[in-house]
């Protein structure tokens, strides 16, 4: 009897045990925990100053074209200069390349010649919002109306009712260039998207998610009217001209984007999240960019990507499709080798090259977790999540031993990452570098309500992140 109930006691403690186990965040690294459990004052104190920079840098990076410009100011402080056509590439060189404006690359100069191959880090700075379009403003009942399309996955309904900037450029036939930026100044005028109330809304709320707004309706107020006998349309058309200098016809050539005009906040009384637009993917971008200041000289000379037009499919000639990076890595061999340069000595540069490529994660939201299987699911605080889609994109079982390994020598917290069967996705730079027949790994970390006009962070999170990265860039094995 004794035996027996000994049996059943273990079986009852294993059965428990394995619920807890279901139950609990993935292991890696020998620890289930957050990574604020054991973080002494010093870490902490890490993580809330980098936050702080963080916050400052996504306030006046709200597009891929103003992440380039604040990206730039970043590497000249922190003593890279801009690269030359035939600038050899030396150990400890720092240069940085802009790619029209809208891409940027930092170049490290490594021990070893290009030609032993290069480490790469890449991520995007494009984030979901709106766009004008080239004939954009229009009457409506009294008011005028931005006309616009959208850029990347959004829920539409999402961006009612919230404060919207206008930021960008435009182009003239003459050459000149305008900047534009309304609504992030405190004194500035917003835009807005206007919702029908309560009151109002019995037949839309019979709608289901995808049908309460339609694209078609995402229609800022650009104005209010009437202004004298001019049409309120017409009105804007003569306050850009009399403001900026704009006609009506150099919005077909112009870059104008609708964004949230919302300033990165603190959430919760500890302060360990941080609510932001633009976190999809500039968090990333960030920590790349700050990973690069503890970079003195590398194993292989290192290229920091950030990569723009991810949202809507890494297209166009700033997108990771081009072959602005072959051709850049190209550059650098032919300044390295001169006249001994042929096509093989890129393709084994390529074949002997790292590429870690990095997008943020939906992490598990309290509200909603069975949206997840929480065994292969990231958790905020839990470090950085390398991506195991299975039937998406994924580095071979050596490479994610090697990048174990680099992750394990610096102590950075890490967990996995698996969307549902079927379930979910999501697309990252990874497969456009694989194609280079680069070995490439997929990062991330967990940010809840990616895609919205707010998502949130933790702030140790992006400390392991900008950590991993460097780790990344430096393991020498």
């Amino acid at each position: 009897m004794t035996l027996r109930k000994s049996l059943i006691t273990a079986l009852l403690v294993g059965a428990t045990s394995i619920t807890q186990a279901a139950n609990a965040a993935p292991c890696a690294q020998g620890t289930c925990d957050s990574a604020w459990k054991d973080a002494d004052k010093g870490k902490v104190a890490n993580a809330m100053g980098l936050a702080k920079d963080y916050a400052r840098f996504l306030d006046g990076a709200r597009t891929e074209l103003m992440t380039v410009t604040s990206a730039i100011k970043m590497a000249r402080s922190m003593g890279f200069s801009e690269w030359q056509q035939g600038n050899r590439i030396t150990s400890g060189s720092r240069y940085y390349i802009h790619n029209r404006d809208r891409a940027l690359t930092l170049v490290i100069g490594g021990r070893d010649d290009i030609a032993k191959g290069v480490r790469l880090v890449a991520s995007h700075i494009d984030s979901p919002r709106l766009e004008l379009k080239g004939r954009p403003v229009d009457n409506a009942q009294g008011f005028a109306l931005f006309q616009t399309n959208y850029h990347g996955g959004i829920k539409t309904y999402q961006w009612t009712n919230i404060p919207l900037a206008l930021v960008g450029r435009v182009d003239q036939k003459d050459g000149k260039m305008i900047e534009v930026s309304i609504g992030l100044d405190a004194d500035d005028p917003i835009f807005i998207i206007p919702d029908l109330s309560p009151h109002t809304a019995r037949d839309q709320m019979k709608k289901n998610a995808r049908e309460v707004v339609a694209h078609e309706d995402l229609d800022p107020i650009a104005a209010s009217g009437p202004h004298g006998e001019t049409a309120v349309a017409d009105w804007v058309f003569e306050h850009l001209k009399e403001t900026y200098g704009i006609d009506a016809a150099d919005l077909v050539s112009a870059e104008l984007a609708l964004v949230p005009a919302t300033r990165p906040r603190d959430v919760g009384f500890d302060r360990r999240l941080t609510a932001a637009y633009g976190q999809d993917d500039r968090l990333s971008a960030f920590a790349s960019l700050k990973a690069a200041v503890e970079i003195n000289t590398p194993p292989q000379t290192t290229l920091i990507h950030l990569a723009d037009n991810e949202e809507s499919g890494n297209v166009n000639v700033t997108g990771a499709s081009s072959t602005f990076l072959t051709d850049l890595i190209g550059e650098l061999l032919y300044a390295e080798l001169g006249d001994n340069y042929r096509q093989p000595h890129l393709a084994r540069a390529l074949r002997a090259s790292k590429a870690l490529s990095i997008d943020v994660n939906p992490g598990v939201n309290p509200m909603s977790p069975g949206a997840w299987e929480l065994t292969n699911a990231p958790r905020l605080g839990f470090g950085v999540n390398i991506k195991l889609y299975g039937r998406g994109f994924n580095a071979n079982s050596e490479f994610t031993a090697w990048t174990r390994a680099a992750l394990d020598a610096r102590k950075v917290p890490w967990q996995t990452s698996t969307y549902k069967v079927g379930r979910a996705g999501g697309g990252t730079l990874g497969s456009e570098l694989a194609r280079y027949n680069i070995d490439t790994i997929d990062f991330g970390v967990p940010v809840l309500s990616i895609h919205t006009p707010y998502a949130v962070s933790d702030k140790m999170d992006v400390l392991a992140l900008k950590d991993a990265i460097a780790a990344f860039i430096s393991h020498d094995k």
